[in-house]
């Protein structure tokens, strides 16, 4: 089987690079046409365009407007295992990859969420290849799924679809994301999202002052009151926000505030701690203006991604072999995703990826690294390395089986 394997990848490897000026092509498409959370409709068409012209024979099923009007799902299989098929009752193994293809206000492609997209198409069409080749090889069928995951940025386009049941098939899943350098595996941690809206009086702010009850002055006690709270949070835990309405004239007294803050914590088991605290602050300065206050959670909380030990080791044993080098792994790190909530449910592997700058994610240095040419063959061989760790797994059911055991005592760990 290991002869097997190598050469399961090395045809993975041929078909990616013989893809690479469609690869190429699609995430540039999805670059130079930068969408926000949810209103993704031209990168969501130019990815179902691709998965549905994707050879001529043995296609995709393609369905777009999957369950959310940006999402789409293609998917192909089952193959192999000796014959067997859902059908006739054998287990099907279902391997995911997903592609996030949103953008941020201003700053279009800054997280590389175009090539995110492409690494999922690649690897897809990557592991389809080896599989077709080597089908009568194969321990288990095995299908392959692609979804196209919109809202990451924001209100967790992934939660929405776990909610509407499509990973509820998905025995494993692969993503991974830009950044500054190669890492099989980031703690990303907890995140939620809180809303702080002050109701006051309007009144003419020199006549007639002490008619007026100020929301502003709330919200900015708000702010001050979180700022003065960080001395006691732990140090892994992050709170920040903005003050996203403040008043409309200097002459007229503000009868209406609006606060965004963001809630971090390495479990999300800790962010209700984070979130009383929190509140407190913000409910004390409305006590001390007289304001009245709503604070909602408009989003999705994020879950913090849990480790897989397997898959990485995996994951980074390929890259190596491919030319990836893998420095010493961060110990923390403060960013979030919504594919925490994915993890949470299903065993997989978020790696970051090299695209050959060193500038940080969301600037406009990376906004313009994440369209440049040289990004492309970092892209394309983390591709291949997420492919080539689906081609392992695939074909020992050892691996599969510590994959989900790993996924099991991950949940146990994070959830006592």
């Amino acid at each position: 089987m290991d002869t097997r394997k190598q050469q399961m990848k090395a045809t993975l490897q041929r078909r990616i690079d013989a893809l690479r000026a469609e690869l190429s092509t699609l995430s540039s498409d999805i670059w130079s046409r930068p969408e926000l959370d949810g209103e993704e409709t031209y990168a969501h068409d130019t990815l179902v365009r691709f998965f549905s012209q994707e050879e001529e024979e043995q296609t995709w099923t393609v369905q777009s407007h999957y369950k959310l009007p940006t999402a789409f799902r293609a998917s192909w299989g089952p193959a192999g295992g000796g014959g067997g098929g859902e059908g006739e009752g054998e287990p099907v193994l279902n391997v995911g990859f997903l592609c996030e293809y949103d953008a941020l206000p201003g700053l279009g492609h800054a997280c590389g969420h175009n090539l995110i997209a492409e690494v999922g198409a690649a690897a897809a069409v990557g592991l389809k290849a080896a599989l077709q080749e080597n089908e009568t090889e194969l321990p288990v069928p095995v299908k392959i799924t692609v979804l196209g995951t919109p809202a990451e940025e924001t209100t967790g386009g992934k939660i929405d679809l776990i909610n509407a049941g499509a990973f509820a098939d998905l025995d494993l899943v692969f993503l991974a994301h830009p950044a500054q350098q190669d890492v099989s595996f980031l703690p990303c941690v907890a995140l939620d999202v809180v809303s702080v809206k002050y109701h006051g009086k309007a009144s003419h702010a020199a006549a007639y002052p002490w008619e007026g009850v100020n929301a502003l002055d709330a919200a900015v006690l708000a702010y001050n009151n979180v700022s003065v709270l960080r001395q006691q949070l732990k140090p892994e835990w992050r709170l920040h926000g903005i003050i996203k309405h403040g008043g409309v004239r200097p002459n007229i007294i503000p009868d209406y505030s609006e606060l965004e803050f963001y809630l971090r914590s390495p479990l999300v088991k800790d962010l209700c701690d984070l979130k009383n605290k929190a509140e407190g602050c913000f409910r004390a300065a409305a006590m001390a203006t007289g304001c009245r206050v709503e604070i909602t959670y408009p989003y999705h909380a994020y879950h913090n991604i849990l480790p897989n030990a397997t898959l990485a080791n995996l994951y980074e044993s390929n890259g190596k072999d491919l030319g990836i080098q893998f420095p010493e792994q961060p110990a923390t790190f403060s960013g979030s995703t919504d594919f925490g909530n994915v993890s949470s449910i299903v065993p997989g592997i978020h790696p970051f990826f090299y695209i050959g700058t060193k500038a940080l994610n969301h600037t406009e240095e990376y906004t313009e690294a994440a369209g440049a040419e040289v990004a492309q063959l970092y892209t394309l061989r983390t591709a291949k390395a997420l492919a080539m760790t689906a081609v392992d797994v695939v074909c020992c059911p050892d691996l599969l089986r510590q994959v989900r055991e790993d996924f099991g005592l991950a949940k146990q760990k994070h959830e006592s």
